[in-house]
């Protein structure tokens, strides 16, 4: 404690009595623990499309979809019917497709380097290569999500007949026109898919009728539910070609689909028993260390989606996100 001198007679500079001298808080910062979280990955989302699908395990890589000719009608060949005369039963076989569709499973590939020196040096209190490749499975598997809808070859809007696209009636996803997808894929329906702007947008068409959808605990999560059916919220189903879109508007689609092989609906597809499994269908290999101490790590992921038949998939499309029913300013 210093004390200071008085004040010069007609002064009007004030000067503190005391002078404190203690620990800044910059210097005790060099001594204290810091409480740190794992690196965030902002673009990480919950993924519940792979979660609702059922997926099926291939011993070799390839999904041979066999079908009849003409599935969708009756084999009226082998109807018996209630004869009292005796007359003879019909008879005939059901054909097969001769050339039917093989589907392939991709393969989503990266590779994670880490120095072993950063390894060696800065992993406490979390362990640098094991981060690295936690956060590469997690950049493959929101990949793998992107490419079971939206692929070329197998996503599934690349995978829709066109008998089973249907438009809004004026816009905005009604009620009435998810009653519409219903009725298309109504062989035991399982879940909506929609972008969430579609699916703020279809709840803002309940709330202007009066009907708000119940909701129920699915796999973790709390999801809005329409005739029971389970309204899947996912970025994947882009808004005019954007999963993250900055206006208020746009357009996009929604799907309902029917998953399962012995419903005849959407299957998800893995490679089985890969070497060094990390989750399903992954697969982490060590690729050694290189002349400057750099070890690598290849990770690859195996998906596909295979549509089993024509009326297990159905999609309402030009759903636009961007009607609002306040007429407030």
């Amino acid at each position: 404690m210093a004390y200071n001198q008085p004040n010069e007679i007609g002064s009007n500079r004030t000067v503190p009595l005391y002078h404190v001298r203690a620990l800044e808080p910059d210097a005790a910062y060099q001594l204290a623990d810091i409480t740190k979280t794992r690196a965030q990955f902002g673009a990480l989302s919950p993924r519940w499309p792979t979660r609702f699908l059922d997926f099926k395990a291939l011993p070799t890589g390839v999904y041979r979809i066999n079908r009849v000719n003409e599935d969708n009608e009756q084999p009226d060949t082998l109807c018996s019917k209630d004869d009292p005369l005796g007359n003879e039963i019909p008879q005939g076989f059901i054909p097969y497709q001769t050339q039917p569709r093989e589907q392939r499973l991709s393969c989503i590939s990266t590779i994670v380097n880490v120095d072993t020196r950063i390894q060696d040096s800065w992993s406490v209190p979390y362990d640098q290569t094991a981060e690295q490749i936690a956060l590469a499975v997690e950049a493959l598997k929101e990949r793998q999500e992107t490419q079971l809808i939206n692929n070329p070859e197998y996503g599934l809007l690349n995978n829709l007949t066109e008998g089973m696209k249907i438009p809004t009636r004026k816009g905005a996803p009604t009620p009435d026109d998810l009653d519409d997808l219903l009725s298309m894929v109504w062989k035991e329906p399982s879940f909506f898919l929609a972008h969430p702007r579609a699916l703020a947008a279809f709840e803002r068409e309940c709330t202007k009728r009066g009907v708000p959808p119940e909701t129920a605990q699915l796999h973790g999560g709390n999801f809005l539910l329409w005739r029971g059916v389970p309204i899947v919220p996912t970025d994947k189903l882009y808004v005019d070609g954007e999963q993250r879109p900055h206006g208020s508007g746009g357009k996009t689609s929604i799907l309902l689909v029917r998953t399962g092989e012995a419903k005849r609906g959407v299957v998800g597809l893995y490679q089985a028993s890969v070497p060094n499994e990390q989750s399903r269908g992954l697969s982490l290999r060590f690729r050694g260390i290189d002349d400057h101490g750099v070890s690598s790590y290849l990770l690859n992921l195996y998906c596909a989606v295979a549509v089993l038949s024509d009326d297990a998939l159905a999609c309402l499309t030009g759903v636009d996100v961007g009607v609002y029913n306040d007429t407030r300013s």
